[in-house]
């Protein structure tokens, strides 16, 4: 029988993993975003403020942020596309996206908690289908894997398509890729609608697991740096890539709380950027995809 705290990890790395995946999902192909902490706030305070303010499920809550999420992706996308805003202009636009919605939320707070955080309702009688609230660890852990299985299943579909090889095209050549036949601005979409929604997914899932969300935990360049951090540590190129990203961020950020507490906040950050300097110059292809390549060698 696996104890709560154990469990708690596994939930954790499972919920983290899914949402590193969905990062690496784009950032493979060569969309380096800066601002999918927004995305994740988005789906976070969508669902939240749908049931403590209007008494929605987030059953309904869920599609409806999931939605918000993509039109904000389409907003900020589409004109950087037809533009061709890319390379790191495009990686400053959603790091400047992910600081307005950071800034949104602390600025509102009479609606989101502001810096102080904000608390799902408790639904009456404890756990609940209805609310997604559930007392035991278990049922999360069983969501949290199938959320997690999920996310492969849709990272193996995009690696088998064409939208693969479309958008590796569009990477190395924008121009040539159009004059094939391929629709860039369209290519791009879809992969970044793709992309955010799958990250406001997670940020319900995980505002319902943890029943207590900040800005600071859901949203800003903390989380967009933690997502590219595991993403090229795990693997980038690898779909278990991101999950080993997973499980490295889970155990240092509890590690750092453990060993030295509150005289750490913040560290976990400033390892996080140090270490993917090192990983970016000397393991371009992070632990997983490193460990592959000498093993087909």
């Amino acid at each position: 029988m696996i104890g709560n705290y154990p469990l708690h990890l596994i939930i954790l790395v499972l919920l983290w993993g899914y949402i590193y995946t969905s990062w690496s999902i784009m950032g493979r192909l060569g969309l380096v975003s800066f601002g999918h902490g927004a995305f994740m706030g988005i789906g976070a305070y969508g669902v939240v403020m749908l049931w403590n303010h209007f008494g929605l499920s987030p059953w309904l809550g869920a599609p409806a942020a999931l939605a918000a999420a993509a039109l904000v992706a389409v907003l900020i996308g589409y004109p950087c596309f037809r533009f061709k805003i890319v390379g790191h202009y495009f990686a400053l636009v959603t790091l400047a996206l992910g600081g307005i919605v950071l800034q949104v939320i602390t600025a509102t707070r009479d609606y989101t908690g502001g810096s102080l955080g904000y608390t799902p309702e408790r639904y009456q009688g404890g756990s609940s289908l209805y609310a997604l609230q559930f007392s035991g660890k278990t049922t999360w852990y069983l969501i949290a894997l199938a959320v997690w299985a999920a996310g492969l299943y849709v990272w193996y579909r995009v690696d088998g398509s064409m939208l693969r090889y479309a958008l590796e095209a569009i990477s190395e050549d924008e121009d040539a890729a159009a004059a094939t036949g391929v629709h860039v601005t369209a290519e791009k979409l879809k992969i970044t609608v793709v992309s955010a929604a799958m990250t406001a997914l997670a940020g319900a899932l995980y505002c319902q697991y943890q029943m207590f969300i900040s800005p600071d935990t859901v949203s800003g360049i903390s989380v967009s740096l933690q997502m590219v951090f595991a993403a090229v540590v795990g693997g980038l190129y690898v779909a278990l890539g991101p999950t080993v990203g997973a499980v490295i961020t889970i155990l240092m950020a509890e590690v750092l709380r453990i060993s030295v507490g509150t005289r750490a906040v913040g560290w976990d950050n400033l390892v996080y950027g140090a270490l993917l300097v090192v990983f970016i110059v000397f393991l371009p292809k992070g632990i997983l995809g490193t460990v592959l390549a000498h093993w087909q060698r």
